[in-house]
């Protein structure tokens, strides 16, 4: 056999073990992070969050970089693994303070230790942890941060019913709990 048919040889084995690799890994990335969706329906007004779940696995998820948290203070977070975080609504809320239109957005944060930017952005179908593009922004909100009632080991949106007018979508996870006020429109 040549030098030459033995490097391509080679060469396609570790091609065909890389793409082996990458496959495996898309494969069970899932198991590691599965796909949930939180819903909201009551009178006309439907609200969905579409988003995987990571673990929080003995990790320090919020604090400063310096302490090594997962997800450190003042840097962006595409709330949740995998694909970006996505939330659908069917007509026009008061969304943290702001008026948002029906429609569906990506829905990322930028944690803080007492504060909370919560961005919704157009640019649909992202996948990894990659900045979104703020120039396809359609708002920021500020909301606080609170403690949760129990530890949550894994990620978790939900929507909780304030009253007639007001739902928050909760965000939450390891002993946090970030409630976003969404209300509806008169």
């Amino acid at each position: 056999m040549s030098t030459r048919r033995i490097i391509l040889l080679l060469i396609l084995g570790i091609v065909l073990a890389f793409g082996g690799y990458i496959a495996y890994t898309l494969a069970t990335t899932r198991n590691h992070s599965p796909k949930s969706t939180a819903e909201f329906s009551k009178d006309g007004l439907e609200m969905s969050v579409v988003y995987c779940r990571p673990y929080k696995k003995g990790r320090l998820i919020f604090g400063s970089s310096a302490d090594g948290a997962l997800q450190p203070y003042g840097e962006y977070w595409r709330m949740g693994a995998n694909e970006a975080t996505q939330i659908k609504i069917n007509q026009t809320v008061n969304f943290g303070g702001q008026e948002l239109a029906a429609g569906e957005y990506v829905v990322y944060a930028v944690p803080g230790e007492s504060n909370w930017t919560i961005g919704l952005n157009s640019e649909l179908g992202r996948w990894g942890a990659f900045e979104v593009d703020h120039e396809l922004d359609i708002m920021q909100v500020e909301v606080s941060p609170g403690t949760a009632a129990s530890e949550f080991e894994q990620f978790t949106i939900e929507f909780e019913e304030v009253d007639s007018a007001t739902v928050h979508m909760n965000l939450m996870w390891d002993k946090t709990k970030v409630p976003v006020p969404i209300v509806r429109n008169s």
